[in-house]
């Protein structure tokens, strides 16, 4: 597959633009971290996914050039490990609403949230 012709990071909407020959997506950075290609989150296998919580506000610090068939994406809570060849963020693009509708279903069966919990004794609501 051919190389984006632009991928932009937009800050203030979390989204990542990425404008391909004929097609231009808006991939929030949320689902780009919850369906990370590495083996950590992916596993090694179709049934390894590992459900990843709480990156309703996750944000990309840097995007990385690798070779001419992909982009290292590294966010905020210290993920780096996956690699975004073009045809992976080309499916992720056209198939957005799938894999959103495939990931809040998850959260539900898990009982799980988009939102980041906050550790004992950190939230102070007067402050």
């Amino acid at each position: 597959m051919q190389p984006p012709r632009k991928i932009v990071y937009h800050k203030k909407s979390r989204t990542l633009e990425v404008n391909f020959e004929t097609t231009a997506s808006l991939i929030p950075a949320e689902l780009l971290r919850v369906y990370s290609p590495s083996a950590e989150v992916r596993g090694h296998g179709a049934d390894q996914r590992k459900l990843e919580t709480g990156k309703k506000y996750v944000a990309i610090k840097k995007i990385e050039p690798v070779g001419n068939y992909a982009v290292r994406l590294i966010f905020d809570d210290g993920h780096d490990s996956g690699l975004y060849a073009w045809d992976y963020l080309h499916q992720l693009g056209e198939n957005l609403d799938s894999y959103w509708q495939e990931y809040l279903a998850d959260l539900k069966a898990a009982n799980a949230s988009r939102l980041p919990t906050i550790p004992v004794g950190q939230w102070n609501p007067k402050a």
